[in-house]
């Protein structure tokens, strides 16, 4: 395939959360995380990714994680972005497998391979994430219970680990560092390069069905139901709603559509709408969030919906809608996402629901999905039951909300998403993390001193911030 070994630069495509900025009169550089929290710090920026990591502590690539995940623990830290390194560097045309740098874009990959009829296996619910982002964090779909993580399509790594050696490990080389990268958050080596398998499709759109769901109860069995028959499913939930309304929303499952269903013309190109200024603290509120999901829920008319509908609206909808983290406000926000085992059961769900109205997690944005088995990843996400992902505001009530949640998580045997957290605690991570002590023996073997470190490293994992 002509010109796959060159870089894609399309900076104006991505856009990155968190570079270094500095305030005139008074320079100070600062780094933030998606959710907007920012602290002192600088990241390096270049194309050799080899040269760059040598001496550095943490790697970062779109700065779409929500927290503190790669938020470098000091201001001196030596942080290293990767997205300016994103060159392919091998695509076998007939099985799939790719061979990039761990700074290319899942925005940029789905440009050059979805015309061509290759897709990536899993994709989260953003296109600006980069290659070794998306390995850092396992990172799951609306597919997960058919392909599991993303980690499960990789092949091999290249990677700089705490001694500045530079290996490559596979499942069968190293698989302990292997599979303890993925998942990993970054803190067993720096990710350079990714080989992965990237998966064949029959046209560049989706087949989507939709359904208006009457509460959490039917949205559990309808996902159950949609997941025999549905390579791909998802819900959207309004966390407001009380009573017999529980947990209403829309459920989305979707394919990929055949030729012959599908529109002979490709997708246009999305024209994302830009959020132009913060708006006030006091916007996201319980009255506004109410009337914008009832709006948002009986805007589906129809019990049932099926239609064709372009890859961007089905798995990046939010996409659509650049710095949008800006209706939160200057506050910032986080967002809380669980698994709630299988074995806990429906009930465990809507008591899951019941707890986060009554502790007043308002939101517009609550994403209900079914996950498969447990990946082989030692610190991967997703196990088998329900997850739930709620965006929240940061409010003085934050921390309160969090632990109230992560006790109740606990309780049932599931865990929370790294990615995304902010404010879970060290004591809560470690009582819903059983794999954990066979994460920190592997990162001993490979970074005895803990040199790799982030700011949620410090926080929960008890690694020194100096």
């Amino acid at each position: 395939m002509p010109g796959m070994s060159s870089a894609i630069r399309h900076e104006g495509v991505v856009e990155p959360a968190g570079a270094a900025a500095t305030s005139r009169g008074a320079p100070e550089p600062t780094l933030s995380g998606w959710g907007r929290q920012t602290v002192r710090g600088r990241e390096i920026l270049g194309e050799n990714l080899e040269a760059l990591t040598k001496g550095a502590v943490l790697s970062r690539g779109l700065g779409r994680s929500y927290g503190d995940s790669s938020l470098p623990a000091q201001a001196s830290d030596k942080v290293v972005a990767t997205r300016l390194a994103n060159r392919i560097l091998a695509f076998d045309s007939g099985t799939g497998v790719l061979r990039a740098e761990a700074g290319l874009s899942l925005a940029d990959m789905n440009q050059l391979f979805i015309p061509r009829g290759w897709f990536t296996p899993v994709t989260p619910g953003t296109k600006f994430v980069t290659l070794g982002g998306m390995v850092a964090s396992d990172v799951h779909g609306k597919n997960h219970h058919r392909e599991g993580c993303f980690g499960a399509h990789v092949r091999a790594l290249r990677m700089r680990l705490a001694d500045d050696s530079i290996v490559e490990c596979s499942p069968t080389k190293d698989e302990d560092l292997f599979y303890g990268t993925i998942g990993g958050m970054g803190l067993l080596g720096h990710i350079l390069e990714v080989e992965c398998v990237l998966h064949r499709i029959p046209s560049p759109w989706i087949l989507q069905e939709s359904e208006r769901v009457r509460d959490i109860d039917e949205y559990v069995t309808a996902l159950n139901t949609a997941a025999p028959t549905w390579p791909m499913t998802v819900g959207w939930i309004d966390c407001l709603s009380q009573g017999s309304a529980l947990g209403r929303g829309i459920l989305m499952a979707g394919r990929w559509a055949e030729p012959d269903e599908a529109p002979k013309l490709p997708p246009r190109e999305p024209r994302p709408i830009t959020v132009p200024f913060d708006f006030p603290n006091w916007a996201v509120n319980p009255l506004t969030v109410s009337v914008f999901n009832g709006l948002l829920y009986w805007k589906h008319m129809d019990q049932f919906g099926r239609g064709i509908v372009s890859p961007d609206t089905f798995f990046y909808p939010l996409d659509m809608l650049l710095h949008w983290y800006r209706g939160y406000g200057s506050r910032g926000f986080t967002q809380y996402q669980c698994v709630i085992p299988r074995a806990a059961g429906a009930p465990a769900v809507r008591e899951f629901m019941q707890l986060l109205t009554k502790l007043g997690g308002a939101s517009p944005l609550c994403v209900i999905k079914d996950c498969g088995p447990q990946g082989k990843g030692l610190l991967s996400f997703p196990m088998e039951g329900t997850s739930i992902a709620v965006d929240m505001a940061v409010s003085p009530d934050i921390q309160r909300i969090v632990d109230s949640l992560n006790e109740f998580v606990i309780a049932t045997g599931g865990r929370i998403y790294l990615t995304k957290d902010r404010f879970t605690r060290a004591e809560h991570f470690r009582a819903m993390e059983p794999r954990l002590p066979a994460f920190e023996a592997v990162r001993a073997k490979w970074d005895p001193k803990r040199r790799l470190r982030s700011a949620q490293s410090v926080r929960i994992l008890g690694d020194r911030a100096a």
